[in-house]
């Protein structure tokens, strides 16, 4: 598929029989969460995708052109949502996924996950993905555009085993907004696994730890 978003593939074995793709944050790269392979032990070799956002000017930041998923139009991230950009974003997505299945991976064994800008947006497109996918990782993040998924989400999807963490001290997507989706998506019945650590926005060893737990009790 030549017109998938730019994007790094690392391997972590041979013939690996589960992809996760995984979305970086506001401004940030693909490049970002590479890293992070290295912290994460599977038994199983697992497919990494690391895309890269395309650049859009961002109202939030006076317009600047920068990478991003979709627009930022105000300090309160959870009001005013740039649904075009969203819906976009989740279009490119199911390109990534797509491209997995072709290659011979499950649905279910194709994780989604994401820090921030990018947790929104696999919590958007997992939820509303035509099958259940292996599961969701949604980091330091809300849920977009939420008064839509009752109607949009599938049975399946909303299925999908879901892991959430937040930092309560979070200054970027506040702590109160992480949580507050979190409960809106138990109340859809969402299988849902929350944590919260003593951290701002962004990512500690203990959870990584916990990334790994969660993920080994689903690829089996």
């Amino acid at each position: 598929m030549s017109d998938l978003l730019p994007h790094i593939t690392l391997l972590s074995g041979r013939d690996p029989q589960y992809s996760i793709i995984w979305l970086h944050g506001l401004g940030a790269s693909g490049d970002d969460f590479v890293p992070i392979v290295d912290e994460i032990h599977l038994p199983q070799a697992v497919r990494y995708i690391f895309p890269h956002a395309p650049k859009r000017p961002v109202s939030i930041n006076g317009g600047f052109i920068m990478p991003a998923w979709y627009d930022i139009r105000s300090a309160d991230i959870g009001g005013t949502q740039d649904e075009i950009g969203i819906r976009a974003s989740q279009h490119e997505v199911e390109k990534l996924i797509e491209q997995e299945i072709q290659r011979g991976i499950a649905a279910d064994h194709i994780f989604l996950a994401g820090f921030s800008q990018g947790g929104a947006i696999v919590l958007y497109s997992g939820l509303r993905y035509k099958h259940k996918l292996g599961g969701i990782l949604a980091l330091s993040t809300y849920l977009p555009l939420s008064h839509s998924l009752a109607q949009e989400a599938t049975e399946d999807a909303l299925s999908t085993a879901i892991f959430m963490a937040h930092g309560r001290s979070d200054p970027i997507v506040p702590y109160a907004l992480g949580k507050a989706s979190a409960e809106e998506l138990q109340r859809l019945g969402c299988q849902l696994e929350w944590h919260e650590y003593p951290m701002q926005h962004t990512v500690c060893m203990e959870e990584i730890d916990a990334i790994t737990l969660w993920l080994k009790q689903r690829m089996k």
